[in-house]
Order: C-alpha cells, then structure tokens, then sequence
C-alpha cells in the first residue's frame, strides 16, 4: 500500500467521526511519515505529562536532585494566576490511592510512575511544582519542539478561566517520541528509563487496542471533555519501530472517536508491517 492510499484510509475513517483529528506517524525505520493537522493546536490534557517526566529525568541529569528523593505527598497548590491556593478532588482524578497517603513519602520516582501510568493529577502537581512548568517548555523548544506549551498543573480553574492552559500538537509530540526513541534525550539511559515507565500505561483503548499483544506501545494518553488523546512509541516484535500521535478534540462522541482512532492505529500498523489485506 501507498503511503496516500493509507492517508485516505486514514482520513476517511476520522470523517466519520464528528470532530477535529490531528495524526503524526513516522517510522523510524524507513523515514515513511503521515500527517493530518499535525499542527493545529489542540488542550494537551494529559499529554503534557511526558514533557514533564522529560523535565524531571533532565533535571536529575544535571545533580538537582535524585529520582530516589523522597517527598511529602500533599494536596495544595498554587494557581499561577494569583498564587492562591487550590486542591485537587480525588473524584476528579483517575488514580485516588495516593490521596490516601496525604503526609506520607513517595520517591521522585514513584510520583512520575503514577503521573504517567495512571495518569495521577495528584502527582503530577507535586512534579510540575518541583521542576516548574517554565522549565519544562524551555526544554521542549531545545529538542525541537516548538509549540507545546506547558504553563500549569491541573484543575487550577483560575489559569483555565483565563483561558491559560496547556497547550500542543501532533507534531510536536512526535518531535519528543522520535528523540526519546532514538535515545537522545539526556542520554539512551534516560530514555530507556522513560520508556520503561511508558510501557506499563495502564490506559488502553486506542493505540494499543487493536494491535497484536506482542506489539509494545510506550505511550501517553489524555483526555478530558470532549477531548481524547494518545500519543507514543510502537515497538515491533522484529525490532523496529515507529511513532504515533493521535489528537482529538471537539468529539460528540468519546466512545466512537476512541474506537475509530484505535482503527487508524490498526490501518498504520499494517501499513508499516505490511499486512494490510
């Protein structure tokens, strides 16, 4: 199959949906690459948690601390808006373990586990704090990324208010996918350590969904209203592998865009493998 028989494909599954789609995949075997709006802007949701693990793994890099630090778990944080203080509602988080453990430790380590593969607000808001969001999208404009933009932590209602939110696009979350894979962000040992992490996301439904189980994805999801996202690396049985991103927004229905996205994955994959009928 051609590369603009699968872009198509590509496009004419997403039209069934109502919604706006952005799409970036690039093998990072044979260069092929595919993108459909890859730069519109879209809510990064919880997309913007790989950057910020990027941040941390940055960060300790260069001695300012240790992912084996440990740090007391709390639950009140700034607005960036007016420094007022907000909480976070565990009914409103996809992990609530960890609001269990107020005043207890967890290592640097932990936190960015749970902010990654159970999506973890909670932690999240303690590692943005840490490593402060500023510097988070310095970084991504120093690998190539130049319109995610990470300004804040999450349900901070004033910033969203005010319309100051998190912010990116397909392509640019391809741009740190392709870096991370190939091991040059901070250095192959980080990357490995990320992608490890990546591994065990436990949310499932679109990249991986269709895919055969000896297929890995190394991937990020995010989602809020109206909002669904995924975005990682593909790891084939053989060895090689490619990077995917998949936006949403706008969607009428959550449920239908997520399965025709995870159809869009499938498509790609037999592109890429060559098992399209």
């Amino acid at each position: 199959m051609t590369l603009n028989k699968l872009k198509n494909q590509v496009n004419s599954k997403l039209a069934e949906q109502p919604g706006d789609f952005a799409v970036a995949f690039k093998d990072l075997t044979t260069g092929d690459s595919l993108f459909i709006n890859e730069q519109t802007f879209f809510h990064a949701a919880s997309t913007m948690k790989t950057p910020v693990m990027i941040e941390v793994y940055k960060q300790a890099a260069a001695g300012i601390f240790s992912l084996n630090d440990s740090f007391t778990i709390k639950n009140e944080f700034k607005s960036i808006v007016d420094s007022s203080s907000f909480r976070l509602n565990a009914d409103d988080d996809s992990e609530k373990e960890l609001y269990r453990h107020l005043g207890e430790k967890r290592t640097l380590y932990e936190l960015v586990y749970d902010m990654i593969i159970s999506s973890s607000n909670l932690a999240t808001n303690m590692v943005i704090e840490l490593v402060n969001a500023r510097n988070v999208t310095q970084t991504m404009r120093q690998l190539g990324a130049d319109r995610i933009q990470v300004l804040r932590g999450v349900e901070d209602s004033k910033a969203f208010d005010k319309g100051f939110n998190n912010i990116t696009t397909a392509n640019d979350l391809l741009v740190i996918f392709e870096k991370m894979a190939k091991g040059e962000i901070v250095d192959s040992t980080a990357c490995q350590a990320m992608i490890d992490i990546l591994l065990k996301q436990q949310f499932n439904e679109v990249i991986p969904a269709r895919l055969p189980k000896d297929v890995k994805v190394a991937h990020k999801t995010g989602n809020i209203s109206h909002v669904y996202h995924d975005s990682g690396i593909v790891f084939l049985p053989d060895g090689r592998k490619y990077v995917l991103v998949l936006l949403s927004k706008n969607l009428k229905n959550e449920e239908q865009a997520k399965k025709a996205m995870a159809e869009v994955s499938e498509l790609i994959y037999k592109y890429v493998t060559g098992a399209e009928k």
